[in-house]
């Protein structure tokens, strides 16, 4: 049986992201990832018609004229969820935590997928992998992973993105949509497993950030405790020491920024305590505009 506030919380999720999956999110969704289908189907001499993209050097070097590789239309997808638990997603100086929005994007997302039949899955981590839900489809299943992460306890503290990452690589058989929900907040390397998990498949970084983390508020002196570590920190209220801290929370943002560019991997920023909807939305008009769609 759930507690009553975390089906309430469900039901609440699932009505709101109803409203707007069909009219918005559930169109957009299916223009950017329902590209040309993965399935090999056939080789066939090239045509005017044809994207040159498509030819087969190899074969029309045997051959001597054009040829394209064909094929099957993309009629399921899979996605999958890669969201961070670890403690730092406990943060929250807004009316909401960054491990709430989390699971508000998630949901939004889920039922994206679900909706236009596609299967999701779900694995939640921290510096261990605390939860695998291989990908289903149908709205039992979406709840289910809903349910997960509004409940789940995770285990441990820490981050360790590149373990999940390198998960991800090993539980993914086909080209899959992986969308990373995280603050991106780790003193382990995950560059390397990032680039190569965005080759095999098409990943989305979603960085949920409380505003505290992009601009430190004026006032007096301030001890923050690391929900990961437990380490103490203090923070002088001067006006020297605001400024460089911000100017190392800005280049901590850039550098992220940075590495998400180096890895071809679209980042979108999402600010805990605030509606998830409109950068979501924003997302997809960018990048179907960059397609051409």
């Amino acid at each position: 049986m759930l507690p009553p506030e975390i089906a309430k919380q469900i039901r609440l999720l699932e009505i709101r992201t109803d409203r707007v999956v069909d009219e918005i999110t559930g169109g957009a969704y299916r223009s950017v990832f329902k590209g040309r289908g993965i399935e090999f189907d056939e080789v066939r001499e090239y045509t005017p018609e044809d994207d040159v993209r498509d030819i087969d050097w190899n074969v029309s070097a045997r051959m001597g004229s054009p040829y394209v590789k064909k094929y099957m239309e993309e009629r399921e997808l899979t996605v999958l969820l890669l969201v961070d638990v670890s403690a730092s997603g406990a943060f929250g100086s807004a009316e909401k935590t960054k491990r709430r929005t989390a699971a508000e994007l998630a949901a939004l997302l889920a039922f994206s997928a679900g909706h236009n039949g596609d299967k999701v899955g779900l694995l939640m981590f921290s510096d261990r992998i605390e939860l695998f839900v291989p990908p289903r489809s149908g709205r039992r299943h979406t709840l289910r992973l809903i349910r997960e992460m509004l409940a789940f306890e995770p285990q441990s503290k820490g981050t360790d993105i590149d373990l999940a990452l390198r998960e991800t690589l090993q539980v993914l058989r086909k080209k899959s949509v992986v969308f990373l929900l995280s603050d991106l907040i780790t003193d382990r390397p995950f560059e390397n497993s990032l680039k190569i998990l965005n080759r095999k498949h098409d990943c989305v970084a979603l960085q949920i950030f409380d505003p505290i983390e992009h601009r430190w508020p004026s006032g007096l002196p301030v001890v923050v405790e690391d929900a990961e570590t437990g380490e103490l920190l203090t923070f002088p209220g001067g006006s020297r020491s605001l400024a460089r801290l911000d100017a190392e929370l800005e280049a901590e943002r850039r550098e992220r920024r940075e590495l998400c560019r180096r890895s071809r991997v679209d980042l979108v920023e999402i600010e805990s305590g605030k509606d998830v909807l409109p950068p979501v939305i924003d997302f997809f008009a960018r990048r179907r505009n960059r397609q051409g769609r």
